[in-house]
């Protein structure tokens, strides 16, 4: 007897854990898997694709939307807004579709006190030597902006309790197949 209604995946981590690739891999395997599309106020990183990997929109127009209560959640990191779609989450999960969304601690922490079917999921790195050299050779920040990124990353990871799994991403093929091992875990439960 299938579940009434989805599951949300809450995925977290610091900026170049590798969160959105492992999404992008489970979504590849999973028929029953939706991913949520958040807004966002930045400017788009080279390759990324509107309304495929954010909604970039002006922050007027986030403003305006957020007065007519169009976000689940949002938040400000880093001097941009982020936001999480409401209709399409509720949507999805009263059809009984899983949803995995990637959000910060704050966002992660809504959904674990308003949706009792919220599973939250943190990546960690293997070191932060090894995510300090990622952020580097990711070419898309200033040496100031990557050390910014390692201190809030250092704060981020002091709330991995308040998680229910932690996933450590040092090789790609096990984290995706330790993330399917959590999803279907999670599916197989009864209450």
């Amino acid at each position: 007897m299938p579940r009434p209604k989805g599951l949300i995946f809450v995925v977290s981590a610091p900026s170049g854990c590798g969160k959105t690739s492992l999404i992008k891999a489970l979504l590849k395997n999973s028929k029953n898997l939706v991913r949520s599309v958040s807004f966002t106020t930045r400017p788009p990183r080279r390759g990324e694709r509107k309304g495929i990997d954010y909604n970039f929109i002006s922050e007027d127009e986030f403003k305006r939307r957020l007065k007519r209560k169009f976000f689940l959640e949002w938040s400000k990191p880093f001097g941009h807004y982020y936001a999480t779609p409401k209709d399409f989450v509720e949507k999805k999960i009263n059809k009984g579709k899983d949803v995995i969304l990637s959000l910060d601690v704050n966002g992660a922490l809504f959904f674990k006190k308003n949706f009792k079917n919220a599973v939250l999921i943190y990546i960690l790195p293997p070191s932060l030597k090894t995510l300090k050299d990622r952020l580097t050779h990711r070419s898309t920040d200033s040496f100031r902006e990557i050390l910014k990124r390692l201190s809030f990353a250092k704060k981020d990871i002091s709330n991995l309790k308040r998680y229910d799994y932690a996933v450590v991403n040092d090789n790609f093929t096990d984290a995706v197949n330790r993330f399917k091992t959590i999803l279907n875990v999670e599916r197989q439960k009864v209450s």
